[in-house]
């Protein structure tokens, strides 16, 4: 259909290389940011304890 157009391949390649440049820029700046939890693991270590420690 489209033929050996050496633009149209051109413009694939770099609307997929920036894609790729996103992606990757994304995923430095999730690797460089601390992440997030609801609960520590120690808190929650705490929480269970409490509530095993009050089942008995």
């Amino acid at each position: 259909m489209f033929g050996n157009d050496a633009e149209f391949l051109l413009s694939i390649h770099r609307s997929h290389a920036s894609e790729l440049q996103a992606d990757a820029a994304l995923d430095r700046l999730a690797r460089s940011l601390p992440r997030r939890h609801a609960h520590g693991w120690l808190s929650r270590r705490q929480h269970t304890a409490r509530t095993t420690d009050a089942r008995r």
